[in-house]
């Protein structure tokens, strides 16, 4: 009787095992947003609307005359159009999209599926699984990515000094310096 000897297999087996595996962890990394991308940018996640106005001065030092007189030119601004200024600033916010778990499970299949293709017996099961959990992780991903939405946020100053947050779910053709009028949380030209 003729025994066959384990043999481990081919060097070049394992290196491109553990190439593909790297590299799946740092692609599922960068689209998690664990790792930064060429594409990220830093900003706030959370939509935050501010509204701010100028501050009452109070003491007596400030009352003097050029402090009085700007005060009357602020008076007379609210007076003019309270609801008048000009576009401080366009932003694009990206609202991540939910998953529904369709996703998930069509990548776990996939990747069970190239899992199930590297090495042979008990490696063979390992790389199935690691390749069904890998592919249920990016294929979420994937789905929240393909569902995302994106929303303009628009800040204000108006000519009494504060400033105010609108938000548009489409684009926008306002700019940096637009003079504009906001009738009922709507912007208006004000040209």
């Amino acid at each position: 009787m003729e025994t066959q000897a384990n043999k481990s297999p081919h060097t070049l087996f394992w290196i491109a095992g553990i190439a593909v595996t790297v590299f799946s962890a740092v692609g599922i990394a960068a689209i998690m947003g664990w790792i930064p991308t060429s594409t990220s940018s830093p900003s706030n996640s959370a939509v935050i609307a501010k509204q701010s106005t100028a501050p009452a001065k109070s003491t007596a030092s400030a009352n003097t005359a050029s402090e009085q007189a700007r005060e009357q030119a602020r008076a007379q601004a609210r007076a003019r159009c309270a609801e008048c200024g000009v576009v401080e600033s366009v932003r694009e916010i990206d609202t991540k999209g939910e998953g529904s778990g369709i996703g998930a499970v069509g990548g776990a299949v996939v990747g069970g599926v190239l899992g199930h293709q590297i090495g042979s017996g008990r490696g063979q099961d390992v790389a199935t699984v690691v390749g069904a959990v890998g592919g249920a992780v990016a294929g979420h991903e994937i789905e929240k990515r393909v569902k995302s939405s994106k929303s303009y946020e628009i800040t204000v100053r108006f000519e009494d000094g504060s400033s105010r947050v609108i938000h548009e779910a489409s684009a926008t053709a306002w700019r940096t310096g637009d003079r504009v009028k906001v009738i009922n949380g709507v912007i208006q030209s004000n040209a």
